[in-house]
């Protein structure tokens, strides 16, 4: 009894795996420590079988070994820059709430996260939080692998890769600072005029304690303007998702 083995199908089901599992371990929220690295490989597995069929259609006949060995290593490189681009998106909600610990005064208490791999004080682990939360409730999670998906039509698991490639990546670190800088920047402006107030206060009367009056103060703005800062971040993680999907469509 003979069975048939469709060898072009399995090349390109391996090959999709080895870009997904690369996607999975950089891209948030797969990328979370708290997932154990068996479930990232079975998800792999079972999301490469299904996009097998697509990816089949850019390997006709299967490859000799040596092409093969150099596709694999193309779909690392390429699963890798998907997922770096979606980190690199969805960081600036970790940059905009190291920059409101750094104008509160909360950088005193600041500790690296292993599970969330995010080095900042409780602002920065709390929003980082928060957003990966949302994007498994809102959905963007799928969205992120639905982009994916679309890649393997634009980018086939034979295909060569750009030497350019590099170059896109600058637009996505430019809207880094650009997003970090809007969510952020109500607050730290309120913190930033906080500051200006105290000084004006300690010169005109010395005898006050400007450090004593400006940490309560401090702790009291980023508590009230921190609050409408959560309440529109829906809104801002279905915006980084949307940048997120136009970036590993300018990758193509």
């Amino acid at each position: 009894m003979s069975i048939p083995l469709d060898f072009a199908f399995l090349e390109a089901a391996l090959l999709a795996g080895v870009r997904i599992i690369a996607f999975l371990v950089l891209a948030p929220p797969f990328s979370f420590s708290g997932f154990p690295l068996r479930i990232k490989g079975m998800l792999a597995v079972a999301l490469s079988l299904l996009v097998a069929p697509r990816a089949a259609g850019g390997t006709p006949v299967s490859m000799d070994t040596g092409p093969f060995l150099l596709a694999l290593i193309e779909q690392l490189v390429v699963g890798g820059l998907l997922g770096f681009l979606c980190a690199m998106v969805f960081a600036a909600v970790q940059s905009a709430g190291n920059l409101i610990d750094q104008f509160a005064g909360f950088q005193l208490s600041s500790a690296y996260d292993p599970q969330m791999h995010v080095n900042g004080a409780q602002l920065t682990r709390l929003m980082q939080m928060v957003a990966l939360a949302l994007l498994f409730v809102s959905g963007g999670a799928e969205l992120l692998l639905n982009g994916l998906f679309r890649t393997f039509d634009a980018l086939p698991v034979t295909g060569v890769l750009d030497p350019a490639i590099g170059l896109k990546l600058l637009p996505g670190l430019g809207q880094l600072f650009i997003a970090a800088a809007q969510i952020a920047g109500p607050v730290v402006v309120v913190l930033f005029l906080a500051d200006v107030g105290l000084g004006i206060l300690t010169r005109v009367s010395p005898s006050l304690n400007a450090l004593q009056l400006g940490f309560p103060l401090k702790i009291l703005i980023t508590l009230l303007f921190g609050g409408v800062i959560f309440l529109a971040l829906p809104r801002v993680v279905g915006t980084l998702t949307d940048d997120a999907l136009g970036l590993m469509g300018a990758l193509h």
